[in-house]
């Protein structure tokens, strides 16, 4: 399925639900989180909805590659310069939320809040 109606991450990616966007392309979304862990703590989402990591096949790839390789720029484009942690929650014992795959990525001076 590449859009669930009920997910709130496809709902901000159809602009239903407003975000303070950092990035957007053709394959993701990248917003500041709500509920920040660090000083700077951005949520990385596909366009398509994908429930978990656990749901990547092979075609995604090269949507992951692109997540991954995002994160250094845009970190450094919002002045993270020392470090910063990325982290994919999956399933219910991996502490995922919101059932849409999603890339955190914090940096910042710590202490964090989390993490």
């Amino acid at each position: 399925m590449s859009h669930d109606p009920s997910c709130i991450f496809c709902k901000i990616v159809a602009g239903q639900i407003p975000a303070k966007k950092v990035h957007e392309d053709d394959q993701v979304l990248v917003f500041h989180d709500i509920h920040p862990w660090a000083p700077v703590h951005i949520l990385l989402i596909p366009k398509i909805h994908i429930a978990s990591m656990a749901d990547l096949q092979p075609e995604h790839a090269a949507l992951m590659g692109h997540m991954s390789t995002l994160v250094p720029r845009l970190m450094r484009e919002l002045g993270v310069n020392n470090g910063f942690r990325t982290v994919i929650n999956t399933g219910a014992d991996g502490g995922q939320e919101v059932y849409h795959l999603h890339m955190h990525a914090m940096g910042g001076p710590r202490p964090w809040l989390k993490g």
